[in-house]
């Protein structure tokens, strides 16, 4: 069981990952003169979040056919959820000192804190929002769209535009979520300053666990007989409903889980960068997200990881050298990757290996 559910693959992809989750915390705050700055230790951190994003796509996109261009607004609902914790943490702390109300709350002269937000000043009930606000819109959107059989483009065009109507809706001031600038100011979390080097490791570790767990919770679905259906599905939709599974269910199922999975991504990239806002629903993120799955190989989780951190590197590196050819470069890779790298770069470097570990042949 282990050796299905771990793989070469997937195995050495966890020890790198380990590896890093020790030497960069120690790098950063035990050696001296730490060989490993703060802002470098967010920034991998945040790096892991959207690696367990792109895992949460790869599986609904890569093991049953599911292009989600939607997966945005999971990563926001979670992010939101967390954010609104930490606003309720902040307390007496913020500019006015509310003791309740959040800052932007009273600067729009709210009277009572919204029903919506009660409860989030205890850290087990934002966590349980984190996978239930995604859970839930993942199951009322999926069971209404899957139930009408609607497939393909035309999912995938609907799942856009929810997390447009979302994005509309969350720059509304009077949504009570900030409008605008959405939730930051942030201070702590669970008592430790956000600011301290200490804890923005914790987020790091936090986030490479978060990653590890979401890879093999995913391999254990993709190489269980449930897995078997969804690539069937994917490869078959019609054969697989005609043989008597019903096909409605096991998708609903595995995107209410890659939506839980995408809303835990977004909590713990909240505190990490310090601020959620209605921008992080924006349509262009999730077709990013579908970049990522497919520059790293499509259906293989660790590739989706891998690409992931791959463009997240680039974007950090271009837009701080030449910011405006960012999406042109990024345009670039994904045609790049469609024609030359149909199966990712993971696919690619493995093929390139088997080719140098295949013998030729002995001639007479």
């Amino acid at each position: 069981m282990y050796k299905r559910l771990i793989d070469r693959r997937m195995g050495l992809f966890l020890v790198a990952l380990f590896i890093a989750t020790v030497l960069i915390p120690v790098g950063n705050l035990w050696i001296a003169g730490q060989p490993v700055p703060s802002y470098a230790v967010a920034l991998i951190a945040k790096y892991l979040c959207y690696a367990l994003l792109a895992v949460s796509l790869d599986l609904v996109w890569g093991f049953c056919g599911i292009l989600s261009l939607g997966h945005g607004a999971f990563f926001a609902l979670g992010g939101y959820a967390m954010g609104m914790h930490l606003m309720r943490e902040i307390g007496t702390r913020g500019v006015y000192g509310d003791p309740i109300l959040p800052d932007f709350m009273v600067f729009l002269n709210y009277e009572n804190l919204p029903w919506f937000w009660l409860g989030f000043d205890n850290f087990w009930f934002a966590s349980l929002m984190v996978l239930l606000a995604p859970a839930i819109l993942a199951f009322v959107f999926g069971w209404l769209a899957f139930r009408s059989r609607v497939t393909g483009v035309y999912l995938s065009i609907i799942t856009q535009a929810m997390t447009y109507a979302l994005m509309l809706a969350f720059f509304r001031n009077e949504l009570g979520f900030g409008g605008n600038n959405g939730l930051t100011d942030f201070k702590d979390v669970l008592g430790f300053s956000l600011q301290s080097d200490g804890t923005r490791a914790g987020l790091f570790v936090v986030a490479a666990l978060a990653l590890a767990l979401g890879l093999l919770v995913s391999r254990f679905i993709t190489t269980s007989k449930l897995g078997k259906v969804l690539v069937a599905i994917r490869d078959a939709e019609s054969r697989t409903r005609f043989t008597g599974y019903r096909v409605e269910g096991y998708k609903l199922f595995v995107f209410v889980v890659s939506a839980m999975m995408a809303g835990v991504a977004g909590a713990i990239y909240t505190p990490i960068v310090g601020i959620i806002n209605p921008g992080e629903f924006s349509p262009a993120n999730s077709i990013e997200i579908v970049i990522w799955v497919a520059l790293g190989g499509r259906g293989t989780l660790v590739g989706a990881a891998i690409g992931a951190i791959i463009v997240a590197l680039a974007k950090t590196l271009l837009t701080g050298w030449i910011p405006e050819v960012w999406l042109f470069a990024l345009g670039a890779m994904f045609v790049f990757v469609t024609i030359f790298l149909p199966y990712g770069v993971l696919g690619f470097v493995e093929q390139q290996i088997a080719k140098f570990r295949k013998k030729p042949e002995v001639t007479a």
